[in-house]
């Protein structure tokens, strides 16, 4: 008989019909508790769950007493409670490979407009501003050969030295809580601690997952040991950084610049002062955003979970211990 179960994410057909060979769906919208409370028996008998954008705590874990396995079309798991998923043996699966090119894109992507002050001149252009050659009023800074800043080099990481390095001949830095021999050899990345990168890079550039531990972790005292030149780009999870405290750096000129991607609240308060500045390049969690990546996260979602719910696991679980029970 097949398992059961639970998907709350639109799929392509290609997808269901994959899935349908393998497992019984019960598709939802969501995992709220009108949901769960209208299908609470699928709910119950569902031995696997697949999706995005849920809070999977232990007050949902509670109704899913048949649950072996979670399959998240994601990188990041913090909407996960993985201490209950591993408590009761289940595993949690990601997709942290098949988005790194196309995140790093985002972060050279967000560290041009906010140099070249992109977003604000088109916008100047737009309303008939551009009429007579342009001045220092509308120039931006170089990025070639600047000092870029890495916190965190994970893939991403690696991924976004390389792009700076290769394509625009930028000494790096990177704070990591261990050496990547990798990135010294082949981009020569200095590793610095966290202070020496913000007073040093032009450019400081944070992908770092969410945790107890990196919470707040760029806050007032951070920003201030930044250059009044620098730029701060944060494509990693936007409750690492104490937002009001960004705001107060950039609305007192403290650093340039600014390109986010992601923010404490989303979507962001449609009055938040970030909204309101030139400086500030704010885009709408686009990090992965791709056809051919969200596509490719989706397909890998699906393997991971056809080989959890098979014991059939080598790669992509966030808590491995619950493997060998």
């Amino acid at each position: 008989m097949k398992p059961s179960i639970i998907l709350y994410k639109t799929l392509t057909d290609n997808l269901i019909d994959r899935l349908k060979q393998r497992v019984n769906i019960i598709q939802v919208p969501d995992l709220s508790p009108d949901t769960l409370k209208k299908h609470a028996d699928d709910f119950a008998r569902a031995e696997g769950l697949l999706g995005s954008g849920g809070k999977v705590d232990s007050a949902l874990l509670e109704n899913m007493p048949a649950l072996r396995a979670v399959s998240t079309i994601s990188v990041g798991y913090n909407n996960f409670d993985v201490n209950a998923l591993t408590e009761r043996g289940i595993a949690l699966m990601h997709t942290p490979t098949v988005l790194t090119d196309t995140v790093a894109d985002t972060l050279m992507a967000l560290v041009l407009s906010t140099a070249r002050r992109i977003n604000e001149v088109a916008e100047r252009v737009k309303r008939g501003e551009w009429t007579h050659s342009i001045g220092p009023d509308w120039f931006g800074v170089d990025v070639h050969h600047k000092t870029l800043g890495i916190i965190g080099m994970g893939r991403i990481g690696m991924a976004l030295a390389q792009r700076a390095h290769c394509g625009f001949s930028m000494p790096v830095l990177y704070h990591a809580r261990s050496q990547h021999a990798q990135a010294e050899e082949r981009f020569n990345a200095r590793r610095c601690n966290l202070n020496t990168l913000l007073s040093e890079a032009d450019f400081v550039c944070l992908i770092l997952p969410l945790s107890a531990e990196t919470h707040h972790m760029i806050g007032a005292e951070q920003l201030a040991a930044m250059k009044p030149t620098a730029i701060f780009i944060n494509a990693a999870r936007g409750q690492i950084v104490d937002e009001q405290a960004l705001i107060n750096a950039l609305r007192e000129k403290r650093i340039r610049a600014a390109g986010l991607d992601v923010f404490e609240q989303e979507p962001i308060d449609p009055q938040s002062p970030l909204l309101q500045m030139p400086n500030v390049v704010a885009t709408p969690h686009i990090g992965s955003a791709t056809a051919e990546t969200r596509d490719a996260m989706a397909h890998n979602a699906v393997d991971n979970l056809l080989a959890a719910l098979q014991g059939n696991v080598t790669k992509n679980c966030v808590n491995p211990e619950v493997l060998s029970r």
